[in-house]
């Protein structure tokens, strides 16, 4: 009889969600009997805990999140809410040097913080219609930063952009200590504390727990989830993931859209038992 992971770890975004950032119902159902044989399930996204919560409620409880591209673990409860703990922070002063150093080589784009309670962002980020009450609109981002305690996430975004390219452009310019990646978004660039990263915040949460790496499988699609396909003992991608992840993975599932990840959850629990 083969044995189950200890724990599954999965993206969001382009992975877990479909098409249309949803949980279908063979999805919800796929976790909600990983979580009935004893697996810890934890989503690690670069969202942060407030957009997580909705999707929690859906798949019933049990599941915890790595959030922020693995800054931060959100535990949630049965009524919605969450207790955060942060891992890595930015200091008000790292966040300012950051921007600082972005805009003269990105013009054209606005930038925003994300503190793990909420989201500071000038106008020409651009939020616009995104559904986020806990959003903070300013016309002075570093006398703003200046004044926030710890962040754990400096977004640029600039829709004429692809995000490789600004990544690209980032490492080159920055000099303050930090980890950039995206995780698909058209033209949006975003930028850890250093040692961050979904591998080093599901690292830290497996310590605690006495979990190796060994005993965990992740799935993703975008370069933010490399770290942690690599750290994992089996690591999938989708088969919609970027060219670098599908090159990395040791397995590739289905489609997000096709509900490539529950396809794959369906094998792995069918007749397996749970390690020690």
């Amino acid at each position: 009889m083969p044995a189950l992971p200890r724990l599954i770890a999965t993206d969001l975004d382009g992975t877990l969600l479909d098409d249309r950032r949803e949980l279908t119902a063979r999805t919800v159902a796929a976790v909600r009997a990983a979580v009935a044989l004893g697996v810890e399930v934890v989503l690690v996204t670069a969202r942060p805990p407030r957009t997580v919560a909705p999707l929690v409620a859906r798949l019933g409880g049990g599941v915890e999140a790595l959030c922020g591209n693995g800054t931060l673990l959100a535990e949630y409860s049965l009524d919605g809410t969450w207790r955060s703990t942060r891992i890595k922070t930015f200091d008000p002063a790292e966040a300012s040097r950051i921007v600082e150093q972005l805009r003269p080589v990105l013009p054209d784009a606005g930038f925003a913080l994300e503190t793990g309670d909420e989201v500071i962002f000038e106008a020409a980020f651009g939020l616009g219609a995104v559904t986020d009450e806990r959003r903070v609109l300013t016309e002075d981002l570093l006398g703003t930063i200046a004044a926030s305690g710890p962040s754990i996430k400096v977004l640029a975004r600039a829709w004429e952009r692809s995000a490789d390219a600004m990544v690209e452009l980032a490492e080159r310019t920055l000099t303050v200590d930090a980890e950039i990646s995206h995780s698909g978004g058209r033209g949006l660039l975003e930028i850890a504390p250093p040692g961050a990263s979904k591998a080093s915040g599901l690292a830290w949460l497996c310590a605690r727990r006495g979990i190796e790496a060994a005993q965990v499988v992740a799935f993703g699609d975008m370069p933010n989830d490399l770290p942690m396909l690599r750290w994992a003992g089996v690591g999938h991608a989708v088969a919609n993931a970027h060219p670098e992840v599908l090159a990395a993975a040791d397995r590739v599932v289905g489609h997000h859209a096709e509900e490539g990840v529950a396809a794959a959850l369906e094998d792995l629990l069918a007749g397996a038992r749970v390690t020690g």
